[in-house]
């Protein structure tokens, strides 16, 4: 009888369901890792994350949530069968445990290869937090990039998809005038096809990276918003309507505000 009853003991924690760490919000970071990147640009995008997640007012902002921890985990992605996990998930509570995944990230090799598949990014993304340890009372995934959807399945039904399980899409646009890269279809603003195509979910919203605001200021004033749960202020980002079709400024969806008006309101450099 001893034996059985070991046998079945020992199933019974094979077949339990494991606990899950409750946090305010579970974030993948999905940047940009494809051809288009150079090894100095991939270092400054996840430098500028480091430091962004490493920042007072960010670690401020994490205490200050309800449970005051949230779970990350960094991929980079390339072609439609270049997805890498770069730092896998890790709680963040304060100054300690989030300069753990900064070193994490800083140090891992480049892995990514291939050009711009955001739809696959978008899948493995969905992947990495079904399949994590913890419970989130958000879960987010945020895209950076400097291009379009290349290749891969559908970004269109890859995003719809992921909203359905409840997640929330941003982005970051990183523009490089002068550059010859790509922007969106049709010489269409990188950051008019991050909104129309690729962010959705609650409070959803696009920051931008460019010439007038450095990767790393644009990284740290992101993840301030998506930490607090609220929309992002508009002078430097903007969202879609998909009701109306029209590009709109966060503070300004009631006037029907267009993004050309957050980029006419942003600073001098």
């Amino acid at each position: 009888m001893r034996p059985i009853l070991t046998s079945l003991f020992a199933l019974g924690l094979l077949t339990a369901p494991a606990f899950a760490e409750p946090v305010d919000l579970e974030l993948v970071f999905a940047a940009d890792g494809s051809g288009s990147i150079d090894d100095d640009e991939l270092r400054l995008q996840r430098k500028g994350w480091a430091d962004a997640l490493t920042n007072p007012d960010v670690l401020a902002g994490i205490r200050d949530g309800p449970l005051g921890a949230i779970a990350v985990a960094f991929m980079e992605w390339g072609g439609p069968s270049s997805q890498v996990l770069i730092a896998d998930w890790h709680v963040i509570r304060d100054e300690a445990s989030a300069r753990v995944f900064a070193d994490k990230l800083m140090s891992a090799p480049r892995g990514a290869t291939g050009y711009n598949s955001i739809s696959n990014a978008i899948d493995f993304s969905v992947r990495l937090v079904e399949q994590n340890a913890h419970e989130g009372t958000r879960r987010v995934i945020d895209v950076s990039g400097d291009g379009p959807n290349m290749n891969g399945r559908s970004l269109e039904y890859a995003r719809a998809e992921a909203l359905s399980k409840g997640f929330t899409i941003n982005a970051l646009a990183i523009r490089r005038p002068g550059s010859g890269r790509p922007g969106g279809p049709g010489g269409q603003p990188l950051e008019d096809y991050y909104a129309r195509n690729v962010i959705g979910g609650p409070g959803s919203f696009v920051e931008i990276a460019d010439e007038t605001q450095p990767f790393a200021a644009a990284a740290r004033r992101k993840l301030l918003t998506e930490i607090a749960g609220t929309d992002a202020p508009s002078s430097r980002s903007a969202s879609f309507s998909r009701k109306t079709g029209t590009t709109l400024s966060h503070d300004a969806r009631t006037r029907h505000a267009g993004i050309s008006a957050a980029r006419a309101s942003r600073p001098s450099p």
